[in-house]
C-alpha cells in the first residue's frame, strides 16, 4: 500500500495482502457511501464468481439489507469500545443456526449467506474500515466450500489487518488530496498552470507522433483591477468564480478540454484533438457568455491551434505565444470575438508575426509565459 498512488491501487494493494494473510480464496475492499446508503464494491481478487470483476463499475449493495454495517461498523463501539470483525458461514454448523459466526463475534444475515451459498463459498470473515473515528467501509474475505471455517482468531487476525488498511487508505488518500492541490487553483477550483504544462507537454508529444490537433485558448478577464478598486477583493474574487464556471461550461461543450486559470485574469482552455474550428466555436461562445456577466467588462480572447497555418509548433512556449499575441490583439482592439492566430494570411498573420517577435514587443505582462 505505500507504493500505491491511487485509493484504488491502495484498496487493491490491502485486498491482495489480507487474502494472503487469512488464507482465503477471494478478498474484497468496500466503501460505506452514507449519503447514497450503499456499499460499494472497490476491488475484488482471487477466485472470482459469475458476475464479478476486479475493479467493478457499479456493485454496490443497499445497506438497509446489511444492517450489521450500521451495527457491527458503528453502533457497537460508537460508546467507546473498539470496532471488531464477524464470521459468517453458508452451513448451519453443529450447535445450531450460525453458532460458528456467533462464537467468532458475529451474526447472521440471510443476504450474505444466500451470496455464500451463491458462489461457491462456505464462510466469510468480515471487518470494519475505520478512518478518522468513523466506519469507512469493510474488509471481506471468504474461503472455498469445504475448507476450514473462520473462526475467533481469524477474526481477531481480520480486525488487526482492517487497522493496517485502514491506516493505508488514510495515507493514499492524503496524497492524492496532496496531489490534487499541487494541479488546482484554490480559488476557482480550476486547473492550474502547473497542470497546463504537463497537460500541454504531453499533448504536443502527441502531436509531434501523429499530428493530433492541439488547441490553446487563452483569456484576460477585462476590469478586474476596476472591480478590486471601487468595490473591494471580495466582489473581484467573486467575478473571478464566475468567469472560472463560464470558462469550466464552455470548456464541457468538447470532450477532455482542461480549464484552467493560470494566474491573476489570466485563463487559458487546452483541447487536444477536436478540430481548430470547433475549438474557435467554443471560444466564441465564451465571449458572449462572459460580456453577459454583471460583473467585470468581458474578455480577451485569442486562440492558437496547430490545426491552423501557424508553422511548426515544437514547444509549449511557442503554442502559448501564439495564443498570447492573438489575445494582446483582441484585448488592444477591444475585441468581442476571439482573434485566432494564422487566420488573417498564415505565417503573414499580423498575430504570427507578434508572436516571433521579440519578447519587448509583446509588452512586459507577457513574458510570464516563459518557460
Amino acid at each position: 500500500m505505500a507504493a500505491a498512488h491511487t485509493p484504488r491501487e491502495s484498496a487493491h494493494a490491502a485486498a491482495l495482502g489480507v487474502r494472503q494473510a487469512l488464507g482465503g480464496s477471494f478478498a474484497a475492499i468496500s466503501k460505506w457511501e452514507r449519503e447514497l446508503g450503499k456499499l460499494r464494491v472497490l476491488v475484488n481478487v482471487g477466485e472470482l464468481a459469475d458476475g464479478e470483476e476486479e475493479f467493478p463499475d457499479d456493485e454496490s449493495y443497499p445497506v438497509h439489507e446489511f444492517p450489521e454495517i450500521v451495527g457491527f461498523l458503528h453502533e457497537q463501539w460508537a460508546g467507546g469500545g473498539e470496532p471488531s470483525a464477524w464470521v459468517e458461514t453458508a452451513e448451519e454448523p453443529p450447535g445450531g443456526p450460525a453458532a460458528t459466526g456467533r462464537e467468532a463475534g458475529g451474526c447472521v444475515n440471510p443476504q450474505r449467506v444466500a451470496a455464500l451459498r451463491r458462489r461457491g463459498r462456505g464462510c466469510c470473515v468480515v471487518a470494519p474500515i475505520v478512518l478518522h473515528g468513523r466506519a469507512w467501509g469493510e474488509l471481506y474475505v471468504a474461503r472455498r466450500t469445504g475448507e476450514q471455517v473462520f473462526g475467533r482468531a481469524d477474526a481477531d487476525f481480520a480486525s488487526v489487518l482492517a487497522a493496517v488498511t485502514a491506516a493505508g487508505i488514510a495515507q493514499t488518500e492524503r496524497l492524492a488530496e496532496a496531489r490534487r492541490l499541487a494541479f488546482t487553483d484554490s480559488l476557482t477550483g480550476l486547473a492550474n498552470r502547473r497542470a497546463v504544462d504537463m497537460r500541454l507537454d504531453e499533448a504536443l508529444e502527441l502531436h509531434r507522433g501523429d499530428g493530433t490537433v492541439v488547441s490553446l485558448v487563452v483569456c484576460d478577464l477585462n476590469g478586474l483591477k476596476r472591480v478590486n478598486d471601487s468595490r473591494g477583493h471580495a466582489v473581484g474574487d467573486r467575478l473571478l468564480e464566475r468567469f472560472g464556471s463560464v470558462l469550466s461550461l464552455c470548456g464541457a461543450m468538447l470532450p477532455g478540454m482542461l480549464a484552467a486559470r493560470l494566474g491573476g485574469d489570466e485563463f487559458c482552455l487546452l483541447a487536444v484533438g477536436p478540430p481548430a474550428d470547433e475549438v474557435v466555436k467554443v471560444a466564441g461562445e465564451l465571449c458572449d457568455r462572459a460580456g453577459e456577466l454583471d460583473l467585470g467588462e468581458g474578455v480577451a480572447v485569442g486562440v492558437a491551434s496547430t490545426g491552423d497555418p501557424i508553422g511548426p509548433v515544437r514547444s509549449a512556449r511557442r503554442l502559448f505565444r501564439l495564443a498570447d499575441a492573438a489575445q494582446y490583439k483582441a484585448k488592444a482592439a477591444r475585441s468581442g470575438e476571439p482573434v485566432v492566430a494564422g487566420r488573417h494570411g498564415g505565417k503573414d498573420d499580423p498575430v504570427v508575426r507578434l508572436a516571433d517577435a521579440p519578447d519587448r514587443r509583446m509588452g512586459p505582462e507577457r513574458r510570464r509565459f516563459r518557460r
